[in-house]
């Protein structure tokens, strides 16, 4: 079915999913259901089970096949291989050039797709867009805070030297591109930054919509998994490939991954502090 907005026509698209068995069912169903009704709604669901799921998880998977069995298509993978193998799959197996990345324990606005795919019509050169993400407190629900990134990909350009400048649960992008820079890395961590600093570098175009599109989940435990020793060597790690890739110089490379150490060398209080105050707007 043709979907207009205006005199532009927007682009069919898939949604790429990836869940494995510690994630929480009714995490899973709220995320699932905020995808599948988009007010502009996918032509493809692609879900990767990455590894067995467990009993609850699987009711929650069936219940939506058995509901969207014209769109909704299951890749599973018989052992949990990570994020970036099971999006590879994924990717392989979306039906559309135009892919909206979801997590599946984030929830969607209801607009989302609709902003991202008319935004992809009106300017057919962008290969990337990504929206602004508002991180809530998955028990109370309060708004923590909102992740802002720049807009314009001059300024996205500039920002990527250093970090990611997409918010990752936000991300849309075109398949044909990432199957030309061979999709994402086999990293267990921080994939994503090195996936958008790679189409970047091979010339890929993008933009964000100053609006937040995505709710983010966020809980006690966020901040000592983003100040842990295995997040801090994957930070790490991920600017050095970057870095050893010719994209960024060393400045670019070393101011992050110091201040990276400090967090994780400094106490909580003062970590959330940051986050709250420099790293989140």
């Amino acid at each position: 079915m043709t979907y207009r907005v205006g005199k532009y026509t927007l682009p069919e698209y898939s949604v790429l999913m990836s869940v494995y068995d510690r994630e929480l069912p009714e995490n899973l169903n709220e995320s699932l259901e905020s995808m599948l009704m988009q007010s502009y709604p996918p032509s493809d669901f692609v879900l990767v089970c990455d590894g067995k799921l467990t009993c609850e998880l699987n009711i929650i998977v069936k219940s939506f096949q058995d509901e969207f069995k014209h769109i909704f298509h299951i890749v599973q993978i018989d052992e949990n291989v990570g994020v970036g193998k099971a999006y590879n799959e994924g990717i392989k197996a979306c039906k559309c050039d135009y892919i909206v990345k979801m997590d599946s324990d984030d929830i969607s606005l209801p607009n989302r797709c609709l902003k991202q795919m008319t935004l992809f019509a009106v300017k057919p050169k962008l290969d990337i867009i990504g929206t602004y993400v508002e991180e809530f407190d998955t028990d109370t629900d309060e708004v923590v805070s909102v992740k802002k990134v720049p807009v314009m990909h001059k300024d996205i350009a500039s920002y990527s030297k250093r970090r990611n400048p997409f918010n990752r649960q936000s991300v849309a992008f075109r398949k044909s591109f990432a199957e030309k820079i061979g999709g994402y890395s086999d990293l267990k961590m921080c994939e994503d930054y090195e996936f958008i600093a790679r189409m970047l570098q091979h010339g890929a175009k993008g933009q964000n919509i100053p609006e937040v599109l995505v709710r983010y989940r966020i809980d006690e435990n966020t901040v000592d998994t983003r100040k842990s020793w295995e997040h801090t060597k994957a930070f790490i790690r991920v600017r050095w490939i970057i870095h050893r890739s010719g994209y960024t110089g060393f400045r670019d490379f070393f101011m992050p991954c110091a201040l990276q150490l400090g967090l994780f060398i400094f106490p909580r209080k003062f970590t959330r502090w940051v986050y709250r105050t420099f790293l989140r707007k």
